[in-house]
């Protein structure tokens, strides 16, 4: 997972894709302005990665900035760009960042999100307009199983699948219990699921991502393990992320790796032992 930078210029944005590409990941997430925070448009970001850096995207697409008619525009723009992963999101509210003044559109959620991409895969679109030739999108959306209100979470989730999503993505995952919990709650796995894994750096990191991003919930013993560990900290982060990753094997159809801070060199590392485990051999 990679995000746009907060300007004009993705030269950095670039090489890091480039660099994940060439350490083994077979594509690369594109956030929409995550946690409110105003960045270069998710659209762009990854037509850029996908057109310089020669690997495919998945689109994070937000309902939070567009009306109705925008949301089909831009989706129609980037099935036109060759960008065909998507994944439906309804989008942080603008209170979350520094834009509290700023007005949400939500005209959707991600439910309707959805229901509206399998439209276009129909050929037509939410009027019942044919719009030509039908899309090809494959229809991502979220699944966070440490949400505070894991009921409604799980009927959220079984009513995007029921709307025509295709795959799932969860919030980063420290444990894959909370997981398990939620496929025994569904009766098993409707869709495939990437798990999300996040290294972590330091303790203040473990204890900055577990009270301040919504969304993110770090167990006690990870927290403890990293208090514990000290300068050795970055290092025990690594070792617990691809412990959980292989861990998740039998129970999912692959992870994303999401680096802190944008650094790159860090999801590399990852995605490189991960293959070691994966394709022993090469």
């Amino acid at each position: 997972e990679l995000d746009p930078p907060r300007g004009p210029v993705a030269q950095k944005l670039i090489a890091g894709a480039r660099a994940v590409r060439e350490a083994g990941a077979d594509a690369i997430n594109v956030g929409d302005s995550p946690m409110a925070q105003v960045r270069m448009a998710s659209l762009a970001a990854a037509h850029l990665i996908q057109q310089e850096a020669g690997i495919e995207t998945i689109l994070h697409f937000t309902t939070r900035d567009r009306n109705l008619m925008g949301i089909q525009a831009d989706l129609l723009g980037a099935h036109a760009m060759g960008i065909r992963h998507i994944l439906a999101l309804t989008g942080d509210p603008p209170g979350l960042g520094n834009y509290a003044h700023a007005t949400a559109v939500y005209d959707l959620d991600s439910i309707g999100l959805v229901r509206v991409l399998s439209r276009l895969n129909e050929g037509v679109d939410v009027a019942g307009k044919g719009i030509g030739k039908a899309t090809e999108f494959l229809i991502g959306v979220a699944l966070n199983p440490v949400s505070q209100d894991l009921e409604t979470e799980v009927q959220r989730f079984a009513r995007k699948v029921e709307a025509g999503a295709h795959f799932a993505m969860t919030q980063p995952l420290f444990d894959l219990e909370p997981l398990l919990q939620v496929f025994d709650r569904l009766g098993g796995r409707p869709i495939p699921v990437l798990l999300g894994v996040l290294p972590l750096r330091s303790y203040q990191h473990a204890e900055y991502l577990h009270n301040e991003v919504p969304g993110i919930s770090i167990p006690e013993r990870i927290r403890e393990a990293m208090r514990k560990a000290g300068d050795q900290a970055e290092r025990v982060g690594m070792e617990m992320a691809l412990e959980v990753a292989l861990e998740a094997r039998a129970y999912v159809q692959g992870v994303y790796v999401i680096p802190s801070f944008g650094r790159y060199e860090q999801a590399c590392e990852l995605v490189r032992a991960l293959l070691a485990h994966v394709r022993p051999g090469g």
